[in-house]
């Protein structure tokens, strides 16, 4: 009898020495880093943050490790950026970095990222050069880029009518990425460029700006702002008659979060692209469902875009059985994507996602049957059309793998 109580309480000692190493394990951790705080706040911040923590609500624990999400704000400032990078890396043990609104914060946190053999996922920056020149072996890019955005805009405005265009461009790495591709697929169109102003980040008073975009005369007026530049620059324009005296506004970069702060009254009517509403179809409307009871507000691409990275990231780590980046990153190129906003994805060298692209027009408040009913598709662009082809990458992983043919 004593025998068996014996054996009986080792084999209970050893079951909770079991237990106590699985709960001894560390967990994996994601970090978010977007800006909380700023004129993008809205458009990514607590929304991306929502996002993350629900995919790792769906996905649950990962090779017998807890998923935790950490989060910090940049505030827009790429050395910002590259300080907590370098402490999620180097002391929090943080394996994955993703949103990354602000491409200057974005290439300079990829830098961190790729020195240490991390992965980043950007999901919120928009330029084409992060799947181009400034590509590394271990960094994504997951949702919209400049390439996409312009060409769905700036040929649909141009082919309206609109044959001269004048663009407006917040000062900063992503506008520099917009004014070249907008330009080129806006005169590819027939269109002619009638000059450009850049205004700095967070301008309070446009009026100066927008008396240089009248006087230009241009048929229609390309704006590269976004967050609340670009919500103050339209509110301006508006009380200037822009729209009235006949010129158009049409933006390169607006989210739906965006109109719906103008109001369709004052937004009614403007054209811009997105890679994702929450209207679009059922899989749309039952993640947008879950996001809004949480973050109460509709999620726009950016913010879909990091729950279906930080999903796809734990399915390869799973799958290569490892966070080694090397492997996980193998893994990430061989899975195809699916989720509620991506059909069998597939990510390529350079380590863009290719997605389409759909041009959407805000809609009059009589079109409107409920608070985030605002926007209606007009085009679909295919992920191969809206996607800069391999071709005229200046990746330096494809120049490399062309060289080596």
């Amino acid at each position: 009898m004593r025998y068996l109580v014996g054996k009986l309480l080792l084999a209970c000692s050893i079951s909770l020495f079991a237990g106590a190493a699985w709960s001894d394990e560390p967990p994996l951790k994601i970090g978010v880093l977007e800006d909380m705080s700023g004129p993008y706040a809205d458009l990514s911040g607590q929304g991306s943050l929502a996002a993350a923590r629900l995919a790792v609500e769906d996905f649950g624990p990962v090779l017998g490790r807890k998923v935790e999400i950490v989060s910090a704000d940049h505030m827009n400032k790429a050395d910002a950026g590259v300080a907590i990078a370098k402490r999620w890396i180097e002391a929090d043990g943080v394996e994955m970095i993703t949103g990354l609104s602000n491409t200057a914060v974005a290439l300079a946190v990829r830098n961190v990222a790729a020195a240490n053999g991390k992965i980043d996922i950007v999901t919120s920056a928009g330029s084409a050069d992060l799947s181009g020149k400034a590509c590394t072996a271990t960094s994504f890019h997951w949702v919209y880029d400049s390439y996409g955005l312009a060409k769905t805009v700036g040929m649909a405005t141009i082919r309206s009518g609109a044959d001269t265009f004048y663009q407006v461009l917040v000062d900063y790495a992503f506008a520099a990425a917009m004014a070249r591709d907008g330009s080129r697929f806006a005169e590819e169109a027939g269109g002619k460029p009638v000059g450009a102003v850049r205004v700095p980040l967070n301008t309070a008073d446009y009026s100066s700006f927008i008396l240089q975009a009248q006087a230009s005369k241009a048929k229609a007026i390309l704006l590269a702002l976004a967050g609340a530049d670009f919500v103050n620059f339209v509110k301006q324009a508006h009380e200037f008659g822009i729209v009235e005296s006949g010129q158009k506004l049409a933006s390169f970069i607006t989210f739906m979060n965006d109109i719906h702060a103008l109001g369709l009254k004052t937004g009614q009517g403007l054209l811009s692209s997105e890679a994702f509403y929450w209207d679009l179809d059922d899989k749309t409307r039952a993640f947008s469902k879950r996001f809004f009871a949480v973050a109460r507000k509709m999620p726009n691409s950016m913010q879909a875009g990091v729950y279906s990275a930080v999903t796809h990231y734990l399915k390869a780590v799973q799958a290569a059985g490892t966070t080694d980046a090397k492997k996980v990153v193998a893994r990430m190129r061989e899975l195809p994507v699916n989720d509620f906003m991506t059909d069998n994805g597939k990510v390529r060298e350079d380590g863009r996602l290719p997605r389409p692209m759909y041009l959407f027009q805000a809609k009059s408040p009589k079109e409107s049957t409920g608070d985030w009913d605002i926007l209606k598709p007009i085009q679909k662009l295919s992920a191969e059309d809206a996607t800069r082809p391999l071709a005229e990458s200046e990746c330096p992983l494809i120049k490399e793998a062309q060289a080596k043919k």
